[in-house]
């Protein structure tokens, strides 16, 4: 086990209705939304206070009362957050969803959204106008008593004097696991863990000469790394952040080194993916004038680190003045309100070799100098611990739950009590052992929302089962996979990672869009490596008749592994998280079930069709009772 001592006791807001309050005073913070065509518009957090009251006073009038939930579905932009800060000066809880980006799986996105409106419990669902056009069916599914509304539909109100002065404990926000492995849950984050997170992130980054730490995001603001990760900790220290869309960085993401340099921010993070489309596409006459010598902290987090794409965004990007010391990666996940560890912010990232059969067979971290490649993802920040326990002790069976805390109902505004930090579960394994990792600290969600059982499965005495693989050495934690993820042949476990990043490189194979999963077929002793790869937008014939072998061979010469089947899937066909992480098992699920197939084009005609649907349902809504508002 491993623990880092906690803060000091510190002076921060103790909710995010007194952080709001706290930053308004602030002079020069604010939130700086950036467009597609690198127009910018500033927002002080005064003026976000300001305009939060105004909404808090029309929800109120419309009946919302404290703590009850309200659904956010809005791109990224100054209307997310008037609903958000809004919702929390009324004494709400936001619920922030993803809007319908990927227009080709309407249906998909409508039953999975009405599924978390359900789950969540929300009365209400707050959506950008142009978004809302598109919710009819959603809404239809879910009827959320106080209907789909967009901001301007609230009932008019004067604005409220004050935020509701609500405790630490309580419900702040419910944010929805990433689901790769099964449907997302709703995790229920409580105030004091909201801040705890923003003020342990602050405590971190490095001092520049007394300037507070500005940073830049392109991540969602419905995922934990984009909201957590950038938005709090600004508010909490007063600072300012600058944000772009999602859609924008995907096409564009020259925008993102763009508006690091043009601010000289100090923090901006992002998933492994993103350096990697940064290295295969930005050119170099979209960097003219490009300085990223201010960026001292390019966090690498949310899904698999491969150390190759690291290493090329570091060379591809030295001469516009990147340290290769920014780049860091780290550990953490929704249900801990964020981050975990932290590799070393003073160092280049550091990696090491294992032999692979000695993991694969013993789950023993040998080193070997031609084996598998895993990076350090660093130690415990301040106040949090993690321990590796035999995988006997994680969430798909094991040890008994400790009978108090998988009695112990939800309340109804601030979600399950927090449980009080003990010991770990069971006795930590040695360093170098594989086991499943368990992290306390103090920012663990409150449980699984309305979910005992699913919350007794995750948490114990304080302790949070992360369902990951991995081992301590050297006092810093390495990952070797998810518990459900893990590649099984021949009695052996393999870590899908390391097959889907071999293709990287290879011809007409498209970056990042690849899943390894092995299939034992009825009747047969044994498994099966299946490899999908979906081939790239521009990939010509040739590159796509090839596609299979040099799979097959990349797979083989950087992992050691063969695929028994390669196939090679349409651009798009994955299926994904709302955050964009591949989803392996559901993959392999409809695979098996015939129903693994391409989204549909996305033309007018197609889209006036959605449309129509959905003002259709929202009509018969109208008529069925009065669920539904005008927008």
């Amino acid at each position: 086990m491993i623990a880092a001592p906690a803060p000091a006791a510190a002076t921060a807001a103790a909710t995010l209705n007194q952080a709001l309050d706290r930053a308004a005073t602030v002079p020069g913070g604010g939130l700086r939304l950036v467009d597609r065509t690198e127009r910018e518009r500033f927002l002080s957090w005064a003026e976000l206070r300001r305009r939060a009251l105004a909404v808090a006073g029309r929800l109120a009038a419309l009946g919302v009362g404290r703590g009850e939930r309200v659904a956010l579905v809005f791109p990224t932009g100054e209307g997310f957050f008037d609903a958000f800060f809004g919702v929390l000066a009324a004494g709400a809880v936001p619920v922030p969803l993803y809007p319908p980006v990927r227009l080709g799986r309407l249906d998909e996105y409508h039953r999975r959204t009405a599924v978390q409106i359900a789950a969540a419990g929300a009365r209400l669902v707050l959506a950008d106008r142009r978004v809302r056009r598109l919710l009819g069916e959603t809404a239809a599914r879910a009827r959320p008593a106080l209907g789909c509304r967009t901001l301007d539909g609230l009932p008019p109100a004067a604005p409220l004097a004050e935020p509701a002065a609500v405790e630490a404990g309580e419900l702040a926000l419910v944010q929805f696991s990433s689901g790769t492995t099964v449907e997302p849950k709703p995790v229920a984050l409580s105030h004091r863990a909201a801040m705890a997170q923003a003020v342990v992130l602050n405590g971190f980054w490095p001092d520049r000469d007394g300037v507070r730490a500005s940073g830049v995001s392109w991540l969602p603001l419905y995922h934990d790394m984009g909201l957590l990760g950038c938005v709090f900790p600004a508010l909490e220290l007063g600072a300012v952040m600058t944000l772009l869309p999602p859609e924008a960085f995907i096409a564009r993401p020259a925008l993102w080194l763009r508006a690091i340099s043009r601010h000289r921010a100090l923090v901006s993070p992002a998933p492994n993916f993103a350096y990697a489309l940064c290295t295969a596409r930005v050119r170099d006459e979209e960097l003219g004038g490009v300085d990223l010598s201010s960026w001292r902290v390019a966090l690498n987090g949310a899904e698999a680190v491969a150390p190759r794409v690291l290493r090329a965004f570091a060379d591809r990007f030295a001469r516009w003045g990147l340290r290769p010391e920014a780049l860091t990666p780290v550990y953490g996940l929704s249900e801990a309100a964020l981050a975990v560890t932290f590799a070393d912010l003073e160092r280049p990232f550091s990696t090491a070799r294992f032999d692979r059969a000695a993991l694969a067979a013993a789950g023993a971290a040998r080193p070997d100098p031609e084996g598998i490649e895993l990076p350090s993802l660093g130690r415990p920040l301040p106040g949090f611990a993690v321990a590796v326990l035999p995988e006997a002790e994680g969430g798909d069976g094991g040890a008994a739950r400790p009978p108090a805390l998988a009695a112990t109902p939800p309340r109804p505004a601030d979600g399950l009590p927090a449980a009080p930090r003990g010991a770990p579960p069971a006795p930590p394994l040695p360093e170098g052992r594989v086991g499943r990792v368990w992290v306390a600290g103090p920012s663990l969600m409150a449980g699984y929302l309305g979910r005992p059982e699913a919350t007794a499965a995750a948490l114990r005495d304080g302790w949070l089962d992360t369902g990951d693989l991995g081992f301590l050495l050297g006092g810093e934690l390495y990952l070797t996979g998810r518990a459900k993820d893990v590649i099984i042949l021949r009695g052996r476990n393999h870590a899908p990672e390391e097959v889907e990043h071999a293709l990287a490189g290879v011809p007409g194979a498209r970056p990042g869009c690849a899943v390894a999963a092995s299939w034992l077929p009825e009747g047969e002793d044994a498994e099966r490596l299946l490899l999908f790869v979906e081939t790239a937008r521009d990939a010509g014939r040739t590159e796509r008749a090839a596609l299979p072998a040099a799979c097959r061979a990349a797979a083989l010469g950087a992992a050691g592994l063969e695929p028994d089947r390669v196939i090679v899937l349409a651009p798009g066909t994955l299926p994904r998280t709302s955050s964009g992480k591949l989803r392996r098992r559901e993959t392999l699920r409809r695979h098996l079930a015939g129903e693994l197939s391409p989204p549909a084009p996305v033309n007018p005609l197609r889209l006036a069709g959605a449309l129509a649907r959905s003002r259709l349902a929202f009509a018969r809504l109208r008529r069925a009772g009065p669920t539904e508002g005008e927008a």
